[in-house]
């Protein structure tokens, strides 16, 4: 890599890399230890190849997802997220805090396959239409359709407490809790 191909990676990767890293934690499940490794590795990856790339942010984030779908498909043992204390169980919609639902979604998505994440991730936090998300996953569109049914359906098993947000206050939340999916009771 050239002087200049090498100053504009790295502001790259300084104007980018917290973008980057939130998909990765979401793809991760919330795990942003292992959400660093996968945007480095694929950072490293990227490097090899940056004189030839057109759009970085849409390689890099390609790169992202595949890294993942490699690691849900080898099937890691998944980790478990150790926090200072553990979320409330139960909290009444209207006291729930921008911190607390997003440690309830992050649990929800945690509990989640990997391609269920990747799907939700993809379709609602990147909002990427269905054709794109079958062609970056390497699946049908059919396959994403349901993935997203069932995927949308557990995690509204999972977090009950999402549901008793309706569409009026989910849209009164601040948009930096970045919820990947709308749900509705």
């Amino acid at each position: 890599m050239d002087a200049q191909a090498d100053e504009t990676f790295r502001e790259f990767v300084a104007n980018r890399s917290s973008a980057l890293l939130k998909t990765a934690v979401l793809l991760c499940g919330g795990d942003r230890h292992s959400a660093e490794d996968l945007l480095q590795n694929a950072l490293i990856k990227v490097a090899g190849h940056w004189n030839r790339i057109e759009e970085p942010e849409a390689y890099v984030r390609q790169v992202l997802y595949r890294q993942q779908v490699s690691r849900w498909r080898l099937r890691w043992p998944r980790r478990e997220l150790s926090v200072a204390e553990p979320p409330e169980q139960n909290p009444a919609a209207d006291a729930v805090s921008a911190a607390e639902l997003r440690l309830v979604m992050r649990g929800a998505l945690a509990k989640l396959t990997a391609r269920q994440r990747a799907v939700l991730v993809l379709r609602y936090f990147e909002d990427l239409p269905e054709a794109d998300v079958s062609r970056i996953l390497g699946c049908s569109v059919g396959t994403v359709r349901s993935t997203t049914h069932r995927s949308l359906a557990r995690l509204r098993a999972l977090a009950p407490e999402l549901a008793a947000l309706g569409p009026a206050e989910a849209e009164q939340q601040p948009s930096h809790l970045e919820s990947p999916v709308e749900v509705r009771p």
